[in-house]
């Protein structure tokens, strides 16, 4: 059962003192991931700004594991303070349908505070060993010959993991998911040849296809990004009807004072406002979307119900 009604209520009754002194400290921003993953890359364009803004250090600390589940749980076990964010990807909401050892509820067990950015999709992206260059030939190949090809997985409920199941779900085929610790770790493998394929963030897969180390094949937005023009959306090369995005996220233990809150999203949405972020958000692939934190709440319930319809679709084991 969660633990929001009683912290909430401790929260809103020390308020205005907890939010006069606020900060009192140096605050964590918890990444339940391996460090190099868009987490990082966001969290480095606006931390800086953070911290001005809040007159405290804002430092990041990796906490990955279960595909993001020992850092998020981490989180949610935290005083209400505001000295411990969680930032993170819409794994938030997609994990917990596929995993059976969830110990937080992602809508109950925390503050939303802000939702930060949102990309364009992940590429589907192949090793140059992989003898295909269009979606259709992809799938084509993975017909003929089923469970021959592998897909890198970061984590049941990640941004690599969704897309490739929705994918083998419309399309009927047989591609083995090999399970990884983080992003970081499953590229050095499909760099290396070790797997055949990933669902990867626009900037990473930019930088090794712009090298030859890997090949593009489709975007799971629902349309093309500007930093790689020539890469079409996976509705455009075949699979109408299919858009999945990923998206970033600020969260706090469940109870933080809403003054707190309204003074974080402030300083959030100012960062994100900077035209130089603006441009660093442009170059990843990202939008900039300082969500407010009552809007917030309700996206995040809403993805997490869409994610348990999937978890049903697709099933647990996700392989």
């Amino acid at each position: 059962m969660s633990a929001f009604p009683r912290r909430a209520a401790l929260a809103l009754l020390a308020s205005p003192a907890l939010a006069q002194d606020y900060p009192s400290r140096p605050i964590r921003v918890v990444v339940p991931s391996t460090p190099g993953g868009p987490p990082d890359l966001v969290l480095r364009a606006i931390t800086p700004r953070l911290s001005a803004a809040l007159g405290q250090p804002v430092i990041l600390e990796n906490r990955a594991g279960g595909g993001g589940l020992v850092g998020t749980a981490y989180v949610a076990r935290q005083p209400a303070d505001g000295l411990t964010w969680l930032f993170t990807t819409a794994s938030h909401t997609n994990i917990p349908p596929f995993n059976d050892n969830v110990t937080y509820d992602p809508v109950q067990d925390f503050t939303h505070v802000t939702l930060a950015a949102q990309n364009f999709g992940q590429v589907l992206v192949v090793h140059p060993s992989v003898p295909v260059a269009t979606l259709p030939e992809l799938l084509a190949l993975a017909r003929r010959d089923p469970g021959r090809l592998t897909y890198g997985n970061a984590g049941n409920g990640t941004a690599s993991h969704i897309p490739a199941e929705i994918m083998k779900s419309m399309t009927g085929t047989d591609i083995l998911s090999v399970p990884y610790r983080g992003v970081a770790e499953a590229v050095t493998d499909l760099l290396a040849g070790r797997v055949d394929m990933f669902f990867v963030g626009t900037q990473i897969a930019q930088q090794h296809v712009q090298t030859g180390r890997l090949r593009a094949i489709a975007l799971t937005g629902a349309r093309r990004w500007a930093g790689m023009p020539q890469v079409p959306s996976m509705a455009e090369a075949g699979l109408p009807g299919f858009e999945v995005v990923n998206w970033f996220g600020l969260w706090m233990p469940a109870g933080v004072a809403p003054a707190i809150v309204t003074r974080v999203h402030a300083a959030v949405a100012s960062a994100i406002s900077d035209p130089e972020v603006r441009q660093q958000f442009e170059t990843l692939g990202l939008e900039g979307v300082a969500m407010p934190p009552a809007a917030f709440a309700a996206f995040v319930a809403e993805q997490a119900r869409l994610a348990q319809e999937i978890g049903r679709r697709v099933g647990r084991s996700g392989g």
